[in-house]
């Protein structure tokens, strides 16, 4: 959820950058957002790896038997 909340604020920020012709700002907002996509992608990860060890570990539990 904080990588919705990181885009969002950089959007924000880079559209004040472009409005106040702040291009630091509209920079900051860029990083901002992106790191909202890092984030994402990051969790993505995370999930399917732990999907992948839980299937894993449901295909051992099935053999014990």
């Amino acid at each position: 959820m904080g990588e919705n909340i990181d885009k969002a604020k950089g959007r924000a920020k880079q559209a004040a950058g472009d409005l106040t012709d702040d291009k630091d700002l509209k920079n900051e907002g860029k990083a901002d957002e992106a790191g909202g996509k890092v984030k994402g992608v990051a969790n993505d990860v995370k999930d399917t790896a732990g999907d992948a060890v839980d299937a894993v570990k449901d295909e051992l539990d099935g053999n014990k038997h």
